[in-house]
């Protein structure tokens, strides 16, 4: 979802992903939320609030909503951001000089969710496949790997990056690397590039852990097969092309319900099963499989109806093998990440900017807990495509 965050080797082009099998009865796998504020801090003048202060400009989890959504809830996925720029400090560059405070407390993180309470966490760069640049995000920065912008990462410092990431949790079996956040605007073709980079250095560690490769468009679900920004191919033309050697990678779909897709508006009135068609179609004629790490709903009666639809269709179609919905978060507030600026976050014990209950209580308990069948979700193993 873009609107709202601003408030807060190289390609092998014959080959194809061969994923496993789609098998009839297949469920969901993966259901869990987002945690969303690794990301914050950072808007307005460019460098400002970078490298930030934990617990003061950013943070991660709280691990009190952890162990609900774990302990109460049931649930075994969650999606954690953190920010490039933060990760891997200007003065360096994208590659793999780290800042070694911000990746320790992003460790601690992503080590409670998977070491203490046993569930499965996506590692998230939420940087729309931009670096440098972070104040108005998701237009700011310069597209990496575009080689008509002197100041752009290259594509070949994205896969230096990722190679050091996946050799810091390689031997985690309950990490899911997603690749980069909402690509849009840019050539589908260089973010296949970007993509097969970051699948090779994940690989290239030993890493055997689920990917999950984002397309263009914000890589949206409805626009999967569409013509997206200034004339950029369709993501279905390019994505196929990815290849995995452990065939363990999935696609990287975000969907919302509004007029716009962004997420932004109180009432939905996209049906999911009708936009995802086309998608659902590329998927199993492709042998792929995905994930939808970002969907949402205020609770207005539309979404109230339209965000379990969804979810409910994504568990019919077993290309279909998780989904996380956006967003909690220790530092939302009475803000809301989406839907709308009176529902709240899906943060538990928070209230909404009236002082009632939250999205927690008034659309994921409503609404969304309920779709969930708890004894099909995934509780051991490496994280993987069944």
């Amino acid at each position: 979802m873009y609107l709202t965050r601003q408030l807060r080797l190289i390609l092998q082009p014959t080959l194809t992903v061969v994923a496993v099998a789609a098998c009839a009865g297949a469920t969901i796998l993966y259901a869990g939320v987002n945690e969303s504020g690794g990301e914050f801090g950072v808007f307005g003048t460019p460098g400002t609030g970078l490298p930030g202060e934990f617990g003061v400009t950013y943070d991660f989890i709280s691990q009190s909503t952890v162990d609900t959504f774990v302990d109460v809830n049931q649930i075994n996925f969650f999606r954690v951001t953190f920010l490039m720029e933060r990760m891997c400090p200007l003065a360096t560059g994208l590659g793999s000089t780290f800042n070694e405070t911000y990746f320790s407390e992003y460790a601690n993180a992503i080590n409670y969710i998977t070491v203490t309470k046993g569930a499965y966490a996506l590692i998230d760069p939420h940087n729309y496949m931009r670096y440098n640049d972070p104040s108005s995000q998701p237009f700011s920065g310069s597209i990496i790997g575009d080689t008509t912008d002197s100041k752009a990462a290259t594509t070949a410092q994205f896969q230096e990056f990722w190679t050091e990431l996946a050799s810091r949790f390689v031997n985690n079996p309950k990490v899911v690397f997603g690749i980069n956040n909402e690509p849009h605007d840019m050539s589908t073709q260089l973010i296949l590039a970007n993509d097969q980079a970051a699948i090779n250095g994940i690989r290239s560690t030993g890493a055997k852990q689920l990917i999950l490769a984002p397309g263009n468009g914000f890589t949206g679900g409805h626009s999967w097969t569409q013509v997206t920004g200034a004339n950029d191919d369709p993501s279905s033309e390019w994505l196929n092309k990815l290849v995995d050697p452990l065939k363990n990678t999935a696609i990287d779909i975000h969907e919302y319900l509004d007029e716009d897709f962004s997420g932004s508006h109180d009432t939905c009135t996209q049906p999911g099963p009708s936009n995802l068609a086309a998608l659902t179609t590329w998927l199993q004629e492709n042998n792929l499989k995905a994930i939808i790490s970002e969907f949402g709903g205020s609770n207005d009666p539309t979404c109230l109806s339209l965000v379990p639809q969804l979810i409910n269709y994504l568990s019919e179609n077993d290309v279909y093998i998780g989904w996380t919905a956006w967003a909690a978060g220790p530092f939302w507030g009475t803000n809301s990440p989406c839907c709308g600026p009176e529902v709240g976050s899906l943060e538990p014990g928070q209230r909404d900017e009236a002082g009632g209950p939250n999205g927690y209580t008034t659309v994921w308990e409503a609404v969304i807990q309920p779709t969930i069948n708890l004894s099909a979700l995934k509780r051991s193993g490496t994280s993987s495509l069944s």
